[in-house]
């Protein structure tokens, strides 16, 4: 996997190389702020960018609209926000593209599972801190309920509310891809959410899961 890495704090930098490089994959560019990043993106078309959300000049959130802007250029990209702090202006749309994580920075401590969402940011699927998940819903607002669902339902509805895509849930409930193709129409159909192909139609699944209301607004 061909990597790309913006991340200001020099000793935190230098380990995701290092942890990157042990894991045997290729990071092509790292730096410690976005101002080259557009040009050189262009240039190595990597695989997966890993960006802090809080870069240089402002702190604020450089990494995650250099995410945005990314995924506007390349949508079939990875890209991965790390953080100790949680943007949602941005981030709501970035959900529902696929090849999209956001994960606070402790995470990383956990290298197996760290690895293991990027490798699925990377193949398209999406890894999202639950504070983070937490965060958005709080931006969406309110609550409501998906008793209608079958317990298989609500067990491939939790899966994809993790970010695995069709492939990881089936290995996970020893299910073929198709049945849970299946699960996930009848999930769509049940919370009324019209079956189209834009991924946001599994973020509202999602949010549902989670509590939010669908309204005009973040249909």
């Amino acid at each position: 996997m061909r990597l790309m890495l913006v991340e200001d704090q020099a000793l935190l930098r230098e380990g995701l190389i290092g942890l990157f490089r042990d894991a045997g994959h290729d990071v092509v560019w790292s730096a410690d702020s976005c101002a080259d990043l557009d040009r050189v993106f262009l240039e190595q078309l990597p695989d997966v960018v890993v960006l802090d959300v809080r870069l240089p000049p402002a702190f604020t959130d450089e990494g995650a609209r250099a995410a945005a802007r990314l995924k506007s250029l390349r949508p079939g990209i990875g890209v991965l926000l790390l953080s100790q702090h949680i943007e949602t202006v941005h981030s709501v749309g970035l959900v529902g593209l696929g090849g999209f994580g956001y994960l606070l920075k402790d995470r990383v401590l956990d290298v197996p599972d760290f690895l293991s969402s990027l490798a699925r940011v990377a193949d398209g699927g999406s890894a999202l801190d639950p504070q983070v998940v937490a965060a958005l819903l709080h931006r969406a607002g309110g609550g409501t309920g998906v008793s209608g669902l079958s317990e298989r339902e609500h067990l491939v509805l939790a899966s994809m509310a993790q970010g695995l895509t069709n492939a990881g849930i089936a290995k996970r409930l020893w299910l073929s891809e198709r049945t849970v193709e299946a699960h996930i129409r009848r999930v769509l159909v049940k919370l009324g959410i019209a079956e189209t192909e834009d991924h946001n139609r599994r973020v509202l699944a999602v949010l549902l899961h989670l509590g939010v209301p669908l309204t005009p607004e973040n249909r």
